[in-house]
């Protein structure tokens, strides 16, 4: 199963001071080896500095049953910096994963199935949620990235690089974009596609894991 992918990168267009809009929300259909999966609804709430990530999954067919999850972003984006205070993983059957990140304290807290502790607060932390809204400022300023994210169940290091410029197809319309990849992990391939003249916003993910299974995010409608 893919594991704790998500796939929203709503931001500024790269060298740009402009704020993100006050309000987005971008739907994608999820796919395994070609056979729908499920709907994923990313949201994008922003105002005076703060922002509020959400991501929604509901299974289709056979992955109906496996219920529900939400995810939960939420923090501080300013002079080009993104720093996340909170997150949250809620999913059908499981315990809720939880972070919380003191800045000014520099701890990270994580708390997951009666289990909290505390310990310094890695350089460049994100959690699940806005590491690829941090990954969308990307484009323009640098030609890689790394992070260590937080899921409140432990932490993992990322390193993700711009590999080129693509012209995509997807059932929303025809995008010019930046096409970003994952250094160094040997357990799969992880791919994105963030389209240059939306903020660069994610419009396609393709994962493949290490036995060839693939799954695959297209965005099927954008609205503000």
């Amino acid at each position: 199963m893919m594991r704790n992918w998500s796939w929203l990168a709503i931001s500024l267009a790269a060298a740009a001071p402009a704020e993100p809009p006050p309000q987005v929300e971008i739907v994608f259909t999820m796919s395994r080896n070609g056979s729908p999966m499920a709907e994923v609804v990313e949201r994008l709430e922003y105002a005076q500095g703060n922002y509020k990530l959400t991501e929604t999954w509901k299974g289709k067919g056979i992955y109906a049953l496996l219920g529900a999850a939400r995810r939960v972003s939420q923090g501080s984006l300013a002079d080009g910096s993104l720093r996340p205070r909170e997150f949250f993983d809620e999913r059908s059957g499981r315990d809720t994963a939880r972070a919380w990140f003191d800045w000014n304290a520099k701890t990270l807290t994580m708390q997951y199935k009666g289990s909290k502790a505390s310990e310094p607060l890695p350089p460049n932390a994100q959690d699940r949620l806005s590491f690829l809204f941090a990954l969308s400022l990307l484009p323009g300023k640098a030609d890689s990235v790394s992070y260590t994210i937080a899921d409140g169940k432990g932490l993992s290091r990322h390193i993700y690089k711009v590999v080129g410029r693509e012209r995509l197809h997807t059932p929303v319309g025809q995008f010019d974009t930046v096409k970003v990849a994952r250094q160094s992990d040997q357990r799969e391939t992880a791919e994105l596609w963030l389209a240059a003249e939306r903020g660069f916003i994610p419009v396609r993910l393709l994962i493949v894991e290490k036995d060839g299974t693939r799954y695959e995010q297209v965005v099927t409608r954008i609205s503000r």
